[in-house]
């Protein structure tokens, strides 16, 4: 039990420190591993693990709307990157530049991709020839470099993985629609498979990406009542189509440029499960993308029969498709309880030599605590209900939590105090000038997240200059 309470000990209180809570919890529950280059960190397979279950999901959905996969090369010329001055604009403080290959200089500069528009724009001006071409629906997995001064793991790395689409389309309502659609794909990943509620809606001008014509994004809200962005999907318009030459023969005969969208999602969403649902005793994984769903540990293992009634268990629950583990390592039950809880394994199963004699065995919820006896005639059935209600649960929670933190204002005088007292989104009226936008930073130290899909007229004017407010708008501190 010393052991156990180590363990525990070591995670900082989120109510003390939320930033050291969240490293001490990457760190101790073994999802990654610092190296030698600051902001490139090893994803150990604990970390791995859950971001191929967040890949399998998504892409799973990415294939049902037609997206095939690709692979683009990760140098882009400088001479390429240049052609969209907006968007290079945006991405130049963040580049990392490859300029000697070998002993021996280049005639020009790589960029190691930040992203991966000017390639693909680059790709589709070959490809694509006649209206019969279109609609191309392509999506890559890999790795992107983005220099950033401040680092933390899993939400701001200089080099992180993610998945990035890009689409092409004959007619702007084509790309609009599918811009959409993957905010919505993106939407429903979040809160059917990470427990996760999220805000839908569009950016302002100020907040979307370089070179679009329009931003959608999906934002939630963490324990500790900031902001994350989650996933972005961008309309390009006609844009990167005529700065890279991308064109097609329509039906009727005329050569047009194409429409363009892209999309992505990166392993910062790891770090968003940790902030809604972990607590002080580490992870609380969703049973949807947890790499183990139930852990089993053997209570009195040197017990005759304890750990044949074990195995049975764990050979039961593995051919009905669960994803199951069992600890029969030579720790004592305290601290694989502990190790349990720390890693975020949604359903802990004890058995034991009382448990056998009364054909029962003990569930242990890792969302609320909540211990039950359970028959090992239905074990199968009653984990798989088990699991699907702690996952219910668990993005219940996290959407009262955040209905809880989300707070309106009317005045710049109620915005500001709710900002420095109340963490949490806010929602205000906007006018739509930037310089109001600049202004509520500047006083209130919140950014504009989103313009949701579902406006409310909280007032008439703009909760800054008092002028004809266009938008409501949800305002937070984010990270």
């Amino acid at each position: 039990m010393a052991k156990e309470k180590k363990l525990v000990e070591e995670i900082t209180s989120m109510d003390t420190d939320f930033a050291k809570w969240y490293t001490d919890i990457v760190l101790k529950a073994e999802l990654v591993d610092y190296t030698s280059v600051k902001g490139c960190l090893v994803i150990r397979p604990a970390g791995y693990a859950i971001w191929e279950n967040m890949k399998n999901e998504i892409d799973r959905r990415f294939k049902e709307t037609g997206i095939e996969n690709c692979y683009l090369p990760m140098f882009i010329p400088e001479s390429l990157l240049q052609k969209e001055a907006d968007h290079v604009e945006g991405f130049a403080p963040e580049v990392a530049w490859v300029t000697y290959g070998g002993m021996e200089k280049l005639d020009e500069r790589l960029c190691v991709r930040p992203t991966s528009e000017t390639l693909f724009c680059d790709y589709y001006s070959r490809v694509v020839k006649s209206y019969r071409d279109l609609p191309q629906l392509l999506n890559q997995w890999c790795s992107v470099v983005r220099w950033e001064k401040t680092t933390r793991p899993f939400l701001r790395s200089r080099e992180f993985l993610w998945q990035e689409g890009h689409t092409v389309h004959a007619t702007a309502k084509e790309a609009h629609d599918r811009t959409v659609q993957m905010l919505e794909v993106y939407a429903d990943f979040f809160e059917k498979d990470l427990a996760i509620p999220v805000i839908r809606g569009i950016k302002t001008d100020k907040e979307k990406f370089a070179g679009a014509e329009a931003t959608y994004t999906i934002e939630a809200l963490m324990h500790d009542g900031k902001a994350l962005q989650s996933g972005t999907s961008h309309y390009f318009g006609d844009g990167f189509a005529k700065a890279f030459n991308v064109t097609f023969t329509d039906k009727d005969n005329q050569i047009k440029p194409v429409f363009e969208t892209s999309f992505g999602m990166t392993t910062r969403i790891i770090g968003a499960v940790i902030m809604v649902h972990g607590d002080n005793s580490g992870l609380k994984l969703p049973p949807h993308i947890a790499p183990v769903q139930v852990n089993i540990i053997p209570v009195a293992a040197h017990k005759e029969g304890v750990l044949d009634a074990a195995n049975a268990l764990y050979d039961r629950l593995k051919a009905a498709g669960i994803r199951v583990k069992l600890d029969d390592s030579e720790k004592s039950p305290g601290f694989k309880f502990a190790e349990s809880e720390m890693r975020g394994i949604p359903l802990r199963i004890e058995i034991g030599p009382k448990d056998i004699e009364n054909n029962q065995c003990v569930f242990v919820r890792r969302d609320t605590g909540e211990k039950s006896f359970v028959s090992l005639d239905n074990v199968e059935s009653d984990a798989k209900e088990c699991l699907e209600n702690i996952q219910t649960n668990m993005y219940e929670t996290a959407l009262a939590h955040r209905d809880a933190h989300t707070y309106e204002a009317r005045t710049m005088e109620e915005f500001k105090d709710i900002a420095d007292n109340k963490p949490g989104f806010i929602k205000a009226m906007w006018c739509g000038e930037r310089a109001c936008e600049d202004k509520i930073k500047e006083v209130a130290g919140a950014t504009s997240r989103c313009m949701p899909e579902a406006q409310e007229q909280i007032s008439d004017v703009c909760v800054c200059c008092g002028k004809k407010a266009k938008k409501m708008v949800y305002w937070g501190k984010a990270y």
